[in-house]
């Protein structure tokens, strides 16, 4: 078994609490071990504001996935699940989409999912998920902290910001989507 690759240079954290779902990301560019821009947004609407997602890996490649996906969205209106399916038979069979080097993850008010290029499109346990280089940080610290008296939101930033503690790909420059979810 092959371990998924690992995006240096971002942290997507997504985490679904007490009726909402948050995706964060830092806002962190780096060539090699230079920080190119520190307010990149690596997380946005989609589907008209009732799906949120963000991105690890290349930029140009993640935005033809985010565009793959609207029109996925558009095809399957209201079936997140679906269209990530779709999107990820693409992915694994088509020759340019192949080659592209992202992870994604999505949610709507019901779901959460991460896609990626090797054909996954996975539904975390516990609410909360995480991706990237510092991926694994924000979703130990969110895991930790679910639990505790915090919402979603106040959850996503405080492992965020554990996260860029640690990864030195990973900064506090953040952007936060939110959405109502299904209680």
């Amino acid at each position: 078994m092959s371990n998924p690759p690992v995006w240096h240079g971002t942290t997507i954290l997504s985490v679904r609490k007490d009726g909402k779902v948050v995706v964060a990301g830092d806002g962190q560019v780096s060539m090699g071990d230079t920080v190119i821009k520190n307010s990149a947004r690596k997380v946005r609407q989609l589907a008209g504001g009732t799906v949120i997602g963000g991105f690890a890996g290349a930029t140009a490649d993640a935005f033809t996935l985010f565009e793959r996906l609207e029109a996925k969205l558009e095809q399957y209106p209201n079936q997140l699940l679906r269209a990530c399916v779709e999107l990820a038979k693409d992915w694994r069979t088509d020759r340019y989409l192949r080659k592209l080097e992202a992870m994604m993850i999505v949610a709507d008010k019901e779901t959460t999912l991460v896609l990626t290029g090797t054909g996954d499109v996975l539904e975390p346990e516990h609410g909360v998920t995480g991706i990237g280089s510092g991926g694994n940080y924000a979703l130990s610290a969110a895991r930790a902290l679910v639990d505790m008296d915090m919402n979603a939101e106040d959850i996503a930033r405080k492992a965020m910001g554990i996260a860029a503690d640690i990864c030195v790909y990973t900064n506090t420059s953040l952007t936060v989507e939110t959405l109502d979810a299904d209680g």
